[in-house]
């Protein structure tokens, strides 16, 4: 028998395997159980407001916008961002939810700077607890409750303000700028509907403890009763919990919503509107027709076989291909049958492979488009298999390769 070391034999493979190797499998998704009837795609409803945007969460699939990135004023939206920065300091552990603040002038309800805005009610020189400053922001909007904690949190406000913005940057709200923490009009202060679905995003994934208080409907506090603006929060028909509405003269009515229905969730966001009502119909318009003509699933799940491949020089003739994440893709309902998923070699399977090593990617692709696209991997460690099938298999690549 010629002697044919494994380092030559991967060599004269190697020569000969000078371009990449594609190799496609189309496997369409379906069976009796997910074929089901089209459904009639209505474009989407009109909305009556400067932006807006609906979006799957678990996806981040946009399923309907407009204007998404105007930077407009937020109003008490921006409170958004100042629960968001106070559940990362609780998280890290700089500031505790029992910690008592004591009372600015600044952050007094009688401030002047608060005539008429929406307020938690603290007085000077009191000591409030930090989670029920975060109740008063939350589910009171309150302006004063947000001067409160960004001076708990950083000495000031203006030092809070530049937390605000680094967490802005950080999570690539590039049409964002803060100047306050609460919201109250100030010529630079701006967001934008898709910046503000991106930090909504982030409160719910990244601060649960904090995001159940945004369902919440009111707020007792010193013997005062406030109650959340968003009356979405009492719609039966609908599973809102979150998250927050915003006013001014200059910004008009704003409010982004977030809602699940089986396994959905979407976030909504309306920037704009003319009155409390139309916020109102507007999120629901979007939430409606969400929930009503798109579906969120996963095909495959992680570490799920997707196919067997052929695998060269190895102790095994065939590897298990799959991937490590789970799938889940935002389509139209009624679609289902139409996806298709397609997988793309890197270059031919040559042993040794490692369990978890990235070998290729899948492809899902509906209507002949890629909408979304995953490494692919081995699922099963395979060894160098012995000298005779290592030069069985370096023969039959030579046949193959003319």
């Amino acid at each position: 028998m010629p002697n044919f070391p494994a380092q030559k034999m991967a060599q004269t493979i190697a020569s000969t395997s000078n371009k990449l190797i594609s190799i496609i499998g189309a496997l369409v998704i379906s069976s009796a159980s997910i074929v089901q009837a089209a459904t009639i795609m209505p474009a989407p409803p009109e909305i009556n407001a400067q932006g807006y945007i609906l979006l799957d969460y678990t996806t981040g699939k946009i399923i309907a916008e407009g204007n998404a990135d105007s930077q407009l004023p937020p109003a008490s939206l921006t409170k958004m961002m100042t629960s968001y920065v106070v559940s990362i300091e609780l998280e890290a552990g700089n500031i505790s939810n029992d910690d008592l603040v004591t009372i600015s002038a600044n952050a007094y309800a009688q401030n002047p700077v608060f005539k008429g805005s929406s307020l938690m009610w603290i007085e000077v020189d009191k000591q409030v607890a930090v989670h029920d400053l975060i109740k008063g922001l939350i589910i009171s909007s309150g302006n004063d409750s947000a001067v409160a904690l960004s001076e708990h949190v950083a000495g000031s406000e203006s030092a809070f303000v530049d937390l605000m913005n680094a967490h802005a940057q950080k999570l690539g709200m590039n049409s964002t700028y803060f100047e306050n923490s609460h919201g109250l009009h100030s010529s630079e202060h701006v967001t934008s509907p898709r910046d503000m679905a991106t930090l909504a995003i982030a409160l719910i994934k990244e601060a649960p403890e904090e995001y159940v208080i945004y369902k919440q409907k009111s707020y007792t506090y010193n013997n005062i009763k406030t109650y959340n603006r968003n009356t979405l929060l009492w719609e039966k028909s609908m599973n809102v919990d979150g998250l927050k509405t915003g006013h001014t003269s200059q910004a008009g009515y704003s409010i982004v919503t977030s809602a699940t229905k089986g396994n959905m969730r979407l976030v909504t966001v309306v920037m704009g509107a003319d009155s409390v009502r139309a916020r109102k119909v507007e999120s629901k318009k979007l939430l409606n027709y969400g929930f009503r003509f798109f579906e969120t699933f996963t095909p495959y799940k992680a570490g799920e076989k997707f196919v067997s491949d052929r695998v060269w020089m190895g102790n095994v003739p065939e590897v298990d291909l799959g991937i490590l994440v789970d799938t889940p893709i935002t389509i139209p309902r009624g679609q289902r049958k139409n996806l298709k998923a397609n997988f793309e070699l890197n270059e031919q399977l040559t042993a040794p492979l490692s369990k978890g090593q990235v070998v290729g990617k899948l492809f899902l692709q509906l209507d002949g488009e890629d909408i979304a696209e995953y490494p692919l991997v081995a699922l099963q460690e395979v060894n160098e298999g012995s000298m005779f099938s290592r030069l069985l298999d370096y023969i039959k690549l030579q046949f193959a390769n003319l």
